[in-house]
């Protein structure tokens, strides 16, 4: 490990199915709801008027999916830290949502090896997203796949 990493490098073969990553936990407050709504360009009322959201019987703004879905950022962790070497892709994620996030609500998202397709020289690593909240309901469950270079390639 170089003195400029956070930890030891890991390639596709030194990641196990059921190891589990947790990422730091994050309240859902007006302003993380005023940046998103900026930064996506989403106008409906539901996502950033509190009155329009009361008046069709939610307590509070309501968090787009989108919004839900940047929870399970690897980048919040360590993971791109242990693959700055090995890492060539984010190919692919996909999310369900299962139940509403609101301002206030704090989310706990974790990601869990699910999956490793090697290939010869790489390998796709599959991960499970799951992101619950502070009343350990799980509002959303996905996955992420990863493009990660062996550490030994097959010899052809």
């Amino acid at each position: 490990m170089n003195k400029h990493q956070l930890c030891p490098q890991r390639y596709f073969e030194d990641f196990e199915i059921g190891e589990r990553m947790n990422l730091p936990s994050r309240t859902m407050t007006d302003a993380l709801f005023a940046a998103f709504q900026l930064a996506s360009g989403d106008n409906h009322p539901v996502h950033y008027d509190v009155e329009y959201c009361r008046a069709h019987g939610m307590p509070h703004m309501l968090a787009h999916g989108y919004q839900v879905v940047i929870q399970t950022a690897a980048g919040s962790g360590l993971f791109p830290h242990m693959v700055e070497e090995s890492l060539k892709a984010f190919i692919e994620q996909g999310s369900r949502f299962l139940a509403p996030v609101y301002v206030g609500d704090t989310l706990y998202s974790s990601l869990t090896v699910s999956e490793l397709i090697p290939g010869r020289t790489t390998g796709v690593l599959v991960m499970r997203t799951e992101v619950r909240n502070q009343n350990d309901v799980c509002v959303m469950e996905g996955w992420q796949k990863y493009l990660l270079r062996k550490r030994s390639p097959a010899q052809g």
